[in-house]
């Protein structure tokens, strides 16, 4: 793997490009843009594709996974935050290369992760201890159950769609918490779930596309 520092289309200023573009198509979460800005992209991607890291686009992973592209993790994570003062004790399902656990721990010192495939949370590890991000607790395990033995979660983010969203992920956040995830078929939309005292609000936003979500491990 490149250096954490990058040279070239890895390098600094290549991310600051990123945030820029970033900034230009809509994310206006100054701490969302920091916390991208921070993360190097490049040690997360395959070598072969390091040098098109900070491009807004998917890249694939291993075992027909991908990466997200930049401006949809920035967008889930600013619908996370909009109008709260944290993100709390927060969930990722679907940790995947570990990428978007870097930048939520940016943004909070409590981070869970849930990976359903081995072989890409044993890449996480990895991926993670590079920028000696320890603090983050990585779980192999079946996502759509989520991880009842840490709830409740004040944010729960998940990085693939579902056919509806898992009730278990519901019941896992806390009262005044949220969830993010892309539910849908063919056409999938980002759903932002929040848990009231009187039960939850539900609203729909941005079209994207993400890998299914899938239950059980491999």
């Amino acid at each position: 793997m490149n250096g954490l520092a990058g040279v070239g289309l890895t390098s600094d200023r290549t991310r600051t490009r990123m945030i820029e573009r970033l900034r230009e198509q809509g994310i206006r979460n100054e701490r969302v843009l920091m916390a991208l800005g921070v993360v190097p992209r490049h040690i997360f991607v395959e070598a072969a594709m390091a040098h098109r890291a900070y491009e807004d686009t998917a890249l694939p992973l291993i075992l027909g996974q991908t990466i997200s592209q930049p401006y949809i993790v920035a967008r889930m994570i600013e619908l996370l935050l909009e109008g709260r003062a944290g993100l709390g004790k927060t969930l990722e399902v679907g940790t995947g290369c570990g990428y978007q656990a870097a930048v939520l721990a940016q943004l909070t010192r409590e981070v869970y992760g849930i990976e359903r495939l081995a072989p890409l949370l044993a890449r996480a590890r990895e991926n993670l201890k590079q920028l000696k991000l320890t603090r983050i607790r990585l779980k192999h395990g079946d996502g759509m159950a989520g991880m009842a033995e840490a709830a409740p979660f004040d944010s729960i983010i998940v990085a693939a769609a579902g056919a509806a969203v898992p009730q278990a992920l519901k019941d896992q956040l806390a009262v005044g918490g949220r969830l993010v995830i892309p539910v849908g078929g063919g056409v999938q939309e980002l759903v932002v779930i929040e848990r009231t005292p009187e039960g939850w609000k539900e609203g729909v936003f941005d079209a994207v596309r993400f890998v299914p979500l899938l239950p059980g491990v491999a």
